[in-house]
């Protein structure tokens, strides 16, 4: 017999009344907020009601609609109604989970002000603690979290891994009351969110009365990213996805993509991009690639002296902490005017108000772009603005397209791995060395996960087996027994167990950077085929500014500041964007549409009339689809799309 509760995802269909988040706030931070914000917002009406209540809970809704504030103001008020009634203990009552480093940092400095605020207005210390913990944590700061535990914890999934294998920290993770995993849509969709997902398991099983807390972009499918989120429990659903209105245009810096020399368009490009960034008070550039990034950053320092001198930045993840966290102040204290960054998404949320977002080239998804152009307008009720400028066809058809999509809130179906046994295999091994498990109690947390849901248990006794040393060949390959296994249990075995572990935990892949240093400064990081190019006094461009390279040590790159002579621009081995699934078919739907105009003779005007209604395009760049299709249709008599591959192929040997 299956005794099994029935899972249950609810949307939440009415907020809660503002008097009963009222009468639930503490009268400290009731002051506080109201002398802060008019009213609630929407999110707040939906979810702090739920939050406090330990209801597990998916937010989602659009950048800029106060989702943390929402995820954390429960929580503060019953850490602050705790601290003032003298029973705030010395254990994690909140765990805050981010993929994004620079938003840890971001959110930590969001919750001391108001904490410091809500003391001034108490007239006395509170102490509640926050601390973040990522990889990037000293360890004089690690051993100061072990005498006295913050009451908000703030980290990574890869540290949260560690920390619940950790001895010494899990004594403090035993009654951790709520967990928020925020920017939960960057990671459901890849290895690293299964990874976390067993890292809530984990924690789960330390703290049975955990309550989960996602905060999300605009996502879908939405009923799937909630079961992500809890697994195979109940959650509740705030969808919220009319707030905001939207200003979005594709654009190109010239009517003639084609018949334009690459000097030319590359100082039209320029010449747009400075035109935007002058008239408006401040501007997010985002590019495809750190090497674009600093290009970008490079050029329009270069072509606009006068525009751009103390008051333009570059931000990715191959500089250094330093300089990210200085660029993100300057940002946010409105001392920049125009910040270039790439698909790192390390810039942190609370980045000030930005009036236009810039994506040079497709973000290649729908999601994406709507994600990075809903850092403009970042107030509740601000419009988002964003413009996507396109140099190539191809790319103009593609945005064209993702542009109709975001329009009419078709947001890419998310996919989420499953049954990911080498991320099971790695968190096994964590799990073996934190306690001896029953296999059937191992099996039966796992499966708890939903990427783990349906884990076939042949599968499970295979990794089990692996990790065991059980395939007797394996040792000629230098792969041992990490775990011992007897009589349905398991557990550690080695005394390097946890270092192995906790040095190779996660899913991104190692990268090994050159550290680029004026003295004991570190500027940010290269990679080290770039620095086998390097001669003596080479120029290179690195965070927007120019160096000079003057010797390499071990894995260490010693430069000078250097200006006047022209840089090399780094490359970094990175990942690609991989262009989206639903936006692929729905390109491909448009080009077999396109092909069927051409098949029925319909005129060019008839044409031109089914792009504008089609899409959302001014005359040129209607025009400039419209001619690019004809060429391809008069040369091959077909257009390839979703139901049709066109494959080209010729001889290019020389006759005898």
């Amino acid at each position: 017999m299956n005794d099994k509760k029935e899972q249950q995802i609810i949307k939440k269909e009415q907020p809660n009344d503002k008097s009963e988040l009222v009468n639930i706030l503490h009268p400290f931070v009731k002051q506080w907020f109201f002398s802060k914000f008019k009213e609630f917002s929407l999110p707040q009406l939906y979810g702090v009601m739920e939050i406090h209540s330990r209801k597990n809970i998916l937010i989602s809704a659009p950048t800029g609609a106060t989702k943390t504030l929402t995820g954390f103001m429960a929580i503060l008020n019953e850490l602050v109604d705790a601290a003032d009634k003298g029973i705030l203990e010395n254990k994690i009552y909140a765990v805050y989970v981010s993929p994004l480093k620079a938003l840890n940092y971001d959110i930590e400095h969001n919750l001391i002000t108001p904490l410091k605020e809500i003391e001034a207005i108490a007239g006395k210390k509170l102490g509640i603690s926050v601390a973040v913990r990522t990889g990037d944590t000293t360890q004089k700061e690690k051993t100061a979290m072990l005498k006295n535990a913050p009451h908000i914890l703030i980290t990574t999934p890869e540290s949260l891994a560690i920390l619940v294998t950790s001895i010494k920290f899990r004594d403090y993770l035993k009654d951790v009351q709520w967990c928020i995993v925020d920017e939960i849509h960057a990671l459901a969709e890849n290895k690293r969110g299964v990874h976390l997902s067993l890292s809530l398991e984990r924690l789960n099983h330390i703290s049975l009365s955990l309550a989960r807390v996602g905060l999300s972009a605009t996502v879908a499918p939405i009923e799937e990213i909630a079961k992500y989120l809890v697994g195979s429990r109940d959650c509740m659903i705030v969808e919220l996805q009319f707030l905001k209105q939207l200003d979005l245009q594709v654009i190109s810096p010239v009517k003639d993509l084609i018949n334009i020399s690459h000097n030319d368009i590359h100082h039209e490009l320029y010449t747009l991009i400075d035109k935007l960034v002058q008239e408006h008070k401040t501007t997010l550039i985002f590019t495809n690639t750190r090497a674009a990034t600093e290009r970008v950053a490079h050029h329009l320092k270069e072509k606009f002296p006068k525009n751009y001198t103390e008051n333009i930045g570059a931000h990715h993840g191959s500089l250094s902490k330093t300089h990210r966290h200085d660029i993100e102040t300057r940002l946010r204290e409105g001392k920049i005017k125009v910040v270039v960054c790439s698909t790192s998404l390390e810039l942190g949320i609370d980045i000030g108000f930005i009036d236009l977002v810039l994506c040079l080239g497709s973000p290649k998804s729908v999601a994406r772009a709507l994600q990075r152009i809903g850092r403009s307008g970042h107030q509740l009720h601000a419009v988002t603005k964003g413009r996507i400028i396109v140099i190539d066809r191809d790319d103009l058809v593609e945005c064209s397209v993702l542009l109709k999509a975001a329009v009419e809130k078709k947001i890419d179906r998310i996919h989420i791995p499953r049954n990911s046994l080498d991320v099971l295999a790695q968190h096994i091994y964590g799990m073996a060395i934190e306690q001896v498990w029953d296999e059937h109690e191992l099996f039966e947390t796992i499966t708890k996960s939903y990427c783990y849901i349906d884990l076939k248990r042949s599968d499970f006794n295979e990794i089990l087996s692996f990790l065991a040393g059980e395939f007797s060949s394996l040792e000629d390959r230098n792969i041992y027994a990490k775990i011992w296994r007897k009589e349905g249990k398991i557990g550690r075995r080695g005394k390097m167990a946890r270092v192995i572990y906790m040095t190779n935990v996660g899913t991104i892949p190692d990268q090994t950077g050159v550290e680029v240093k004026i003295g004991t400064q570190t500027i940010g990081f290269i990679d080290e085929g770039f620095l086998e190019k390097l001669k003596k006094r080479d120029v290179f461009v690195l965070g927007g500014s120019t160096y000079e390279f003057r010797f390499a040590q071990g894995m260490v790159c010693q430069v000078a500041a250097s200006a006047g002579k022209q840089p090399t621009v780094p490359s970094w081995v990175s990942e690609m964007l991989p262009l989206s699934f639903d936006l692929s078919l729905e390109i491909g739907r448009f080009r077999r549409l396109m092909e069927d105009k051409f098949l029925h003779k319909k005129s060019e005007s008839e044409i031109l009339a089914f792009i504008h209604e089609y899409l959302y395009l001014d005359t040129n760049a209607a025009e400039a689809i419209y001619h690019y299709f004809k060429l391809q249709f008069d040369y091959a008599k077909e257009i390839p799309h979703d139901k049709k591959l066109l494959i080209e192929h010729y001889n290019d040997r020389e006759e005898s």
